[in-house]
């Protein structure tokens, strides 16, 4: 018995989803493989090997996964677990990356994914969140290949350091051709990664206009090192980019303190934020959802609150 992780990974170094992944593998109690395909990726491979706890590295540098294609590592993924029989887990993080790849994964293997496991409780026994986190559902899976997607929140990372794997170069898969990577934008920001932030201050609709969450929160961010986040209403109304989105739809986080500004607290949000360590909320509706999870609430105007704020850090 073997699990193997699908590493995410920018060819020089693992994506830290990855790690949380990693340690979710672990509970499982089987040696733990990282797959790690890529173009040039020697690097991330080597980092891989360098993760405690993980028992072997499957490098497969071509060409064709220079782009992460979907369908390309999913192939891959399938002819790997077919030459390994003893692998009974495919594990990834429940990232856009993992999202994209393991349904096609589970698909070719015939087996039923089981996506945003928080918890592994034996080998074929797994807890996830469905209703928006409302309910966690026990699932026992009878399929000889197990299919896994990671909440990264609900597991701590891997140490980085301190391991000594093997990596071994397997044979790269085909190159599929059904898809072909056009261009890619990518968002540069100055502030930590939403996702690795260990705070993180997010607006709501209550700001009421996109020079006014930026004018507000941005400082707020500055003086604190903090990410920046946005409920869905802020999103769709405009204020902030899809990528800072937090919640069911957007990113789970579970930083070490979430400052809510303006945000309501509807379901939809409260799922991708409620395991934050420390929740602070700013609300001038005292009656706000917001203020049932929150460890700190403010009941007042944050035109008023967030400056003063700011000018007491």
């Amino acid at each position: 018995m073997s699990t193997l992780i699908i590493a995410e990974h920018d060819n020089a170094a693992l994506k830290p989803a990855t790690l949380n992944a990693i340690a979710a593998a672990q509970k499982i109690g089987a040696p733990v493989h990282v797959l790690v395909a890529g173009s040039g990726c020697a690097a991330a491979a080597q980092s891989a090997a360098a993760v405690t706890g993980v028992a072997k590295v499957l490098l497969a540098d071509a060409a064709h996964y220079g782009a992460q294609l979907a369908e390309n590592l999913a192939a891959l993924v399938v002819q790997q677990v077919r030459a390994e029989a003893s692998c009974t887990h495919v594990l990834a993080a429940a990232t856009a990356h993992g999202k994209n790849i393991l349904p096609r994964v589970a698909a070719l293997l015939d087996s039923s994914q089981l996506s945003d496991v928080t918890a592994v409780e034996s080998p074929d026994t797994f807890r996830r969140p469905f209703y928006a986190g409302n309910a966690v559902a026990r699932v026992q899976s009878s399929d000889r290949i197990k299919v896994l997607s990671i909440r990264t929140t609900a597991f701590d990372p891997a140490a980085a350091s301190g391991g000594s794997a093997t990596v071994e170069s397997v044979p790269a898969g085909p190159d599929v051709g059904l898809t072909e990577l056009v261009g890619r934008e990518v968002v540069t920001l100055e502030r930590p990664e939403l996702t690795a932030a260990s705070i993180i201050v997010s607006g709501g609709r209550g700001l009421g206009a996109a020079d006014k969450f930026h004018a507000v929160l941005e400082p707020l961010a500055d003086k604190l090192g903090a990410a920046l986040g946005a409920s869905r209403a802020a999103v769709d109304a405009g204020y902030a980019p899809n990528d800072y989105q937090v919640g069911q739809t957007g990113k789970i986080v579970a930083p070490q303190l979430y400052v809510a500004v303006g945000i309501s607290g509807a379901i939809q949000h409260l799922a991708g934020m409620k395991d934050s360590k420390v929740i602070v909320a700013i609300n001038k509706d005292a009656e706000a959802p917001i203020f049932q999870v929150a460890d700190y609430g403010l009941v007042g105007d944050l035109f008023t609150a967030v400056p003063e704020l700011v000018s007491s850090l």
